[in-house]
């Protein structure tokens, strides 16, 4: 007898109508949140997980829009279609207001749980959907709840879960399976009766928006048109010209984003078409990423971030040979099977047109192929593989389900295990590279990551190591020799360090970071001007570039050009509107035109940031000094020292304070002299202001002579160290001391 094919049970789709899940709900809502609980569980280490990957910066540690939420953020990431400026890539605005919002609940670069958590909950709920989509094509929630699971806690869905950028992969999934949903509840209510048009209609336009949403969050998400009429095809088997019409607004939508998509992407990065590196290597690359992505998923081991392409581009690649074989093979398996059943072509025919995007026809990325490039795609192997255990189920005996669900658990729980094992190399950015390494020991990029990673922790000559090894693989590769100049320069080696930061912009013309060393390599050397140049052409390519602002307003204020000075401050601040460090600069400026008012406002402002900065509590008394409001500069001086007890300088503006105060109820000299006395203990009697103070305080008493003496070796310590005002100011009280007179 003939054995019943998969496509010939999914007419029984009366099961899976809405009418008979609102009756029985239960079932479903207990197995989908079991297998939601599983999924979160396996993937709970994430959580902790602090690595930072490939592209992780600029998705969240120098994206001045993430880190400043706010509707001026938000509209940045929609409105700038063609060329985003925050990201280099494609247009991606939902992934990264998304990233905001985290940023927002509290994620930091130092604290990425909160992004991580909102990863987590998108992939439990995707395999949610996942498995509600399972069931509404095959009626069978046992199964449909089996495939959610094997799909949830596969070890190559961890990758977009503890990779801050990759935001986009889970969010883009999100919205493109509610797509898929509403458009299959569009086709069961439309072939209904007429009285149900109208909630088709209601499905249909659920539809549209929800792959609209998901182009927003990942243009990678276009293919969602093709995949509905392959569906189709089957399992639906509703496949006309009415049916390919319906889709028509779909790839008209679709379409543009694609072209949106290869603009931003040129503008911003770089695309690669088939005509430069060689058309020839286009069914190479898709015979291997075809064969490579399927491995992967049956057997999960030596997951990675950066699969790089096999050298050489070939048949004599091993890899490249299997792929192209492997193909032939699959692809006569396919035709074979389409004697019996529609769904093993149709399902592979929906991930290869889903994962078509990233399969580097037009490149995009160094990368041959990523986990993350599975994700979505993978329903299509999904929908055969339930179909599959769906005809095995009707034909079977009992036992033929118990041992299917016993070989569905077991698979679970070795691929939970790997998984979890796989998510201990993301606890920390050093361990996440290393195993890369151990994978790709010839990759310049794992090696230049790793290195930064190691620089960050002050292992300055295992980074340089690092970075040496990663330019010998790839003289090429800007951001290693711009990486390399920034350990040199820490090194103290300003020349290597300076060739460094230029061969990067020679192979990076637009490059905004080294422009920024440059400045940073000349202020430090002293050379203000070659600074300022450097800086001007950081703030031209990159002008949401706060510390590049930052540093250039610093060089203005040092050249006295405070107006210039305050313009970039301020600019700075647009971008980085909770630094510190900002708010005191501009108070400093300030303080330096007289301002005084303004000077307090924003050292104010700087210590509702940082509260126990002793150097703002200083100069905020120093201000009310000279404003002559000494009861507040007394009580700035107090916490200044609550804080730094042993620093000099607040203790001497104390001591003036209070041996020069003309009301008694304020003036102290004894409490003075305490504190001048302390403060040339702390200096070892090396500081002119220290002594000159300290002298008052014994004229004020009548000691003369010793005032004398102290005032004469303060003159010389000005004199000497070159403080001519100073140097005039102790002038004149030696002038006094001779003639017995108090100040």
């Amino acid at each position: 007898m003939q054995q019943e094919s998969p496509e010939e049970i999914i007419p029984q789709q009366n099961e899976s109508s809405p009418d008979r899940l609102c009756r029985k709900i239960g079932l479903p809502i207990i197995l989908i949140t079991a297998v939601c609980i599983a999924v979160l569980i396996t993937h709970w280490p994430a959580l902790s997980a602090q690595a930072i990957s490939f592209d992780d910066g600029q998705y969240l540690n120098t994206n001045v829009l993430v880190q400043n939420p706010g509707w001026s953020s938000t509209w940045r990431f929609l409105s700038e279609v063609l060329e985003p400026s925050s990201v280099e890539g494609y247009y991606q605005p939902l992934a990264m207001i998304s990233l905001m919002l985290d940023y927002a609940l509290g994620g930091r670069e130092s604290d990425l749980m909160p992004f991580h958590r909102t990863s987590l909950i998108l992939h439990a709920a995707n395999t949610a959907l996942i498995i509600v989509l399972l069931y509404l094509l095959f009626g069978q929630i046992w199964v449909a709840a089996g495939v959610g699971l094997l799909f949830g806690v596969h070890p190559m869905t961890v990758e977009p879960i503890p990779w801050v950028g990759e935001r986009k992969t889970l969010l883009a999934a999100f919205f493109s399976l509610w797509s898929l949903i509403f458009y299959l509840l569009f086709t069961i209510y439309y072939s209904k009766t007429t009285s149900n048009k109208r909630q088709a209609t209601k499905f249909y336009i659920g539809s549209f928006a929800m792959y609209f949403l998901a182009l927003m969050s990942k243009p990678t998400s276009v293919p969602i048109p093709a995949v509905m009429l392959l569906m189709d095809y089957w399992p639906l088997n509703r496949l006309n010209w009415r049916a390919v019409w319906e889709k028509a607004p779909f790839f008209v939508l679709g379409g543009i984003f694609a072209i949106i998509t290869y603009i931003s992407q040129t503008r911003t990065a770089c695309t690669v078409l088939p005509t430069e590196f060689g058309v020839k290597f286009v069914p190479l690359i898709i015979s291997h990423n075809i064969i490579f992505y399927l491995y992967k998923m049956v057997w999960p081991v030596n997951l990675s971030s950066h699969y790089a392409f096999p050298e050489p581009m070939d048949m004599s690649q091993p890899m490249v040979s299997a792929g192209v074989i492997g193909t032939l093979i699959l692809i006569l398996l396919l035709i074979f099977s389409l004697r019996r059943t529609r769904a093993a072509f149709t399902g592979w025919l929906i991930f290869f047109v889903a994962i078509l995007p990233t399969m580097q026809i037009i490149g995009f990325t160094n990368v041959i192929a990523s986990d993350k490039f599975a994700y979505l795609p993978s329903v299509g192997l999904l929908m055969a593989l339930a179909s599959f255990l769906v005809w095995l189920c009707s034909i079977g005996k009992n036992i033929v389900k118990y041992v299917i669900a016993i070989i569905i658990v077991i698979s679970a729980g070795a691929e939970g295990a790997a998984a979890h094992r796989y998510l201990g190399y993301w606890q920390n950015t050093i361990s996440l590279y290393e195993y890369m390494l151990t994978l790709t020991p010839d990759e310049s990029m794992v090696r230049d990551n790793l290195a930064y990673a190691l620089y960050i922790q002050g292992k300055v000559d295992e980074a340089i190591s690092h970075y040496r090894a990663a330019l010998s693989f790839n003289p090429y590769q800007a951001d290693a020799h711009n990486n390399l100049g920034v350990a040199m320069e820490a090194k103290g080696n300003f020349d290597e360090a300076f060739s460094c930061y230029n061969q990067a912009i020679r192979y990076k013309p637009k490059y905004a970071q080294a422009y920024y060393n440059l400045g940073h390599l000349m202020q430090g050397q002293g050379k203000l001007d070659e600074a300022i140049s450097y800086y001007n052409q950081a703030v031209s390519i990159k002008p949401d570039y706060p510390e590049a602002h930052n540093n250039l307003a610093v060089v203005y204020q040092s050249q006295h050009k405070l107006d210039e000075a305050l313009t970039h401050f301020r600019e700075a601040l647009k971008y980085k509107a909770d630094s510190a460090d900002i708010y005191y600069n501009i108070g400093i400026t300030f303080a330096m035109k007289e301002n005084y008012d303004e000077a307090i406002k924003y050292y104010n402002q700087t210590l509702k940031i940082k509260p126990d900065d002793a150097e703002v509590y200083h100069n905020l008394g120093a201000v009310f000094m000279k404003q002559g409001k000494f009861a507040e500069a007394l009580t700035c001086f107090h916490k200044t020292l609550n804080i730094k007890p042993d620093w000099s300088l607040p203790l001497v503006n104390m001591a003036r304070i209070l041996v020069m105060h003309p009301d008694p109820n304020i003036r102290d000299v004894n409490e003075a002299a305490v504190l001048a006395e302390r403060a040339a203990e702390l200096t070892n009697y090396q500081d002119a202001s220290a002594l000159s103070v300290l002298a008052m305080t014994y004229a004020e008493k009548g000691q003369f002579d010793e005032a004398l003496t102290i005032a004469q070796t303060a003159l010389s310590l000005a004199t000497t160290s070159q403080k001519p005002e100073l140097a005039e100011s102790i002038r004149l009280q030696v002038e006094r001391y001779k003639q017995k007179n108090k100040f």
